[in-house]
């Protein structure tokens, strides 16, 4: 097995950012890296959660919202002068839609009654997801996932080009592969993270950089929290029979951003249990 150092830390002497990662999924990954030898730069939306994150890994924060561009370019500004190069970039940062919605709730126990009435081989009914789907939650869900990808790519790669080396990894999801009805936003804005992921690496792999993504089944996070009483069914319909934790997630990245996968780039991997299996 590949190592980086004669302690076997995979990313010794690795910088990398993770945007999103002042808890959750993030956090999991920056806490992994830092066990791998990596220096870690935390974003978040606001700068004490980043930095409470990033003191508790020996790391150093930034704040900025990915899902404006004009805040990307401030905060990799900042990144510039925080570190000599950038050798990783996680794009974690993402929303669930659910965030502040009063009948968040019912849609969840409404999912649930339509999937019980599907096991029991009722005919399947509909869902009124998209018919009521704002603009404006249209708008910021595609603004946060994919936007914000594309706008923390293009920045990190003004770092990544001149030093011809770099690895960005972006987060879709099983949403984005497999699709879910009453979730058209979110399965269309992580689906557009993977198509881009695949075109980045073909543009970037001159330039030394692989480019690649994750797609995480479901796995157990304070966004997922709200989905409780889907858990039994979408254990049930796992063949590994759980839910994942942040941790499936981030040995994961953990790979990718090693010379193990010095061999990939454009690919996707999905660890989700086994609730979607592809190629």
């Amino acid at each position: 097995m590949p190592t980086n150092d004669t302690n076997g830390r995979r990313l010794a002497g690795k910088t990398a950012l993770i945007t999103g990662a002042a808890r959750g999924l993030g956090r999991a990954i920056a806490q992994r890296f830092v066990d791998e030898g990596a220096q870690v730069i935390i974003n978040d939306l606001n700068i004490a959660p980043a930095q409470a994150t990033a003191d508790s890994l020996g790391g150093q924060a930034v704040a900025g919202d990915v899902a404006d561009s004009a805040s990307v370019a401030r905060m990799f500004e900042q990144v510039a002068d925080m570190t000599e190069r950038l050798d990783i970039l996680v794009n974690n940062a993402g929303i669930s839609g659910l965030e502040g919605d009063n009948n968040a709730q019912q849609r969840v126990l409404d999912n649930v009654e339509r999937m019980q009435r599907a096991a029991a081989g009722e005919p399947p009914t509909g869902d009124t997801g998209t018919m009521e789907l704002s603009d404006d939650d249209w708008h910021r869900m595609l603004g946060v996932h994919l936007n914000g990808t594309f706008f923390c790519c293009r920045e990190a790669l003004k770092l990544m080009n001149p030093q011809r080396s770099g690895n960005i990894i972006n987060m879709g999801s099983i949403m984005g592969t497999f699709g879910r009805g009453g979730g058209t936003a979110y399965c269309a804005a992580k689906a557009g993270i993977l198509g881009f992921t695949r075109s980045l690496a073909h543009e970037v792999v001159g330039y030394n950089i692989r480019v690649n993504a994750i797609a995480p089944g479901w796995i157990h996070t304070d966004m997922t929290d709200p989905l409780a009483p889907m858990h039994p069914m979408l254990k049930a319909a796992t063949p590994m029979g759980r839910l994942g934790d942040a941790d499936d997630i981030a040995w994961a990245a953990v790979y990718l951003a090693s010379e193990e996968a010095k061999f990939m780039t454009g690919q996707t991997l999905s660890p989700n249990g086994g609730w979607y299996m592809s190629q």
